[in-house]
């Protein structure tokens, strides 16, 4: 089928590639000329685990092409997927439809009859209807229909989400433009995928009712964790207990520093607005984001509290900025807070991340940026682990003792082995894990290690465990600054 995609960020762009590898014919068209050039040149300007082979293959066998002119792909196209950002409004939160809108415009101008426009973004519940009424308006005479497709991608795995979905859910208003929405799924159905086919309002409201009921999920996970802490008990052991039971399940119950990203913040948000609209009440829904913005800034306070003496004399190592690993996305990231609320009380912060670098630089001031973990934790009173990333769960624990200054470390993800960190001698702090207080002493003038004498070959190896018995001598020997 020749489909249109308008958007070409994170969920066009996933979409598309997608459904070109399917077989379909795709055209990515987005007005952002700079990411139209960086596709055709290669280069894919998100980072998604295996995205950028997928966009390679369908791209060299003719079915994944990427322009700015809508004219020309809308005038042959099928389906046209709307997948364009919905960003809240500052004033009110409500989800800004200016990018729908004009996508639904450029339908309007150029689509063939019997096109059937489907929508990807994350709309309020009757934007559809809005969409149908706004084509109509501008061209009386064109035959097309509007079907609601919501995408549940989550970064990180979205190509699996994509080719493996739990669901499609297709929310049509006839039987004919759900029909032709089907049968793009077909390579997917027939694999055992399931289709849910719902009227349009129903998949738009399905698409906000699940970010909600996960984000609730998550908040209650985080409040539960400080419970265990409070009474001795694991929130490890917890949330295995509960999710065990197939009624509640084990996905997303893992406590943390609260949770971000670009659709579980945004959505709440638009989906109170929607309730206020029409005086409905959604109480847990607010109280699970009202839980998660106050424990971002309760992370940064819980460090702060086990800090004697002065602040601005404690060198902390921050690892981890994008809102969660496999993804290069900051947007809503609980370390910003942390960073923030530390960097408010004077503390001197060295940060890192595996693919969040570039985008940090625009979003934190004040702050040095580490060029491999080596470097950011080089004298370090504290080590702060605010994002989950697999390199963070695989550093040696006797490596970085020979650089951190201090033994303190803040796993706000519990991807350290508690043993083998606290037989190494760090007072490990686990979210969940009640531990008797302490309070972190350190001087000005205490010995540090000579960083710069660490090879950069060194810097980047001896941090993580050598895996047989050979390369362990080697390990050791890279442990020891250079003569």
């Amino acid at each position: 089928m020749k489909i249109t995609i308008l958007g070409a960020g994170y969920v066009g762009l996933v979409s598309g590639a997608c459904l070109a590898d399917l077989g379909h014919h795709v055209t990515c068209i987005d007005p952002n000329e700079t990411r139209i050039a960086a596709l055709h040149r290669g280069e894919v300007p998100i980072y998604e685990p295996g995205l950028a082979a997928i966009v390679a293959r369908t791209v060299s066998n003719g079915h994944l092409r990427f322009d700015t002119d809508p004219a020309h792909a809308l005038a042959s196209a099928e389906t046209a997927f709307i997948c364009v950002g919905t960003p809240p409004r500052p004033e009110d939160g409500e989800a800004d439809l200016g990018f729908v809108f004009a996508s639904a415009r450029d339908i309007a101008r150029y689509a063939r009859d019997e096109i059937i426009v489907v929508m990807k973004s994350t709309v309020p519940v009757g934007t559809g209807d809005m969409i149908e009424g706004l084509i109509r308006r501008m061209r009386p005479q064109l035959e097309f229909g509007v079907v609601s497709n919501p995408e549940f991608l989550k970064e990180g795995a979205a190509i699996a989400d994509f080719m493996e979905p739990d669901r499609i859910v297709i929310g049509a208003q006839t039987a004919r433009a759900g029909n032709i929405v089907a049968s793009i799924y077909a390579p997917l159905t027939q694999q055992g995928a399931r289709i849910l086919r719902t009227r349009r309002r129903s998949a738009e409201a399905i698409k906000y009712a699940a970010n909600a009921f996960l984000a609730i999920k998550l908040s209650f996970i985080n409040e539960i964790a400080d419970f265990c802490e409070a009474w001795d008990a694991d929130i490890g052991d917890v949330a295995t207990g509960i999710g065990l039971d197939r009624r509640i399940g084990t996905e997303f119950l893992e406590a943390g520093p609260g949770y971000g990203g670009s659709c579980f913040p945004k959505d709440l948000r638009a989906l109170l607005h929607s309730a206020r609209e029409r005086a409905t009440g959604l109480r847990m829904v607010e109280t699970a984001s009202a839980v998660n913005e106050a424990r971002k800034w309760a992370m940064g306070r819980r460090i702060r509290a086990a800090i004697r003496g002065d602040v601005s004399a404690c060198r902390i190592a921050v690892m981890g900025l994008t809102f969660k690993a496999e993804t290069d996305d900051m947007r809503e990231s609980p370390a910003l807070a942390i960073i923030t609320a530390l960097r408010r009380e004077g503390a001197q912060i060295r940060v890192h991340d595996p693919r969040g670098m570039e985008a940090a630089r625009d979003l934190l001031e004040g702050v040095t940026f580490a060029e491999d973990p080596a470097a950011c934790l080089h004298n370090a009173d504290i080590l702060v682990i605010a994002t989950g990333w697999r390199e963070y769960a695989a550093l040696d624990p006797r490596a970085v003792a020979g650089l951190m200054r201090g033994r303190t470390i803040f796993d706000l993800r519990n991807i350290l082995a508690p043993g083998a960190w606290r037989a190494a001698g760090f007072d490990l702090r686990r979210i969940g894990e009640a531990q008797p207080p302490a309070s972190i002493a350190f001087t000005a003038d205490e010995p540090r290690r000579d960083h710069a004498t660490l090879g950069s070959v060194a810097r980047q190896s001896f941090l993580y465990p050598a895996p047989s018995v050979g390369e362990t001598l080697v390990h050791h020997a890279a442990m020891k600054p250079a003569e």
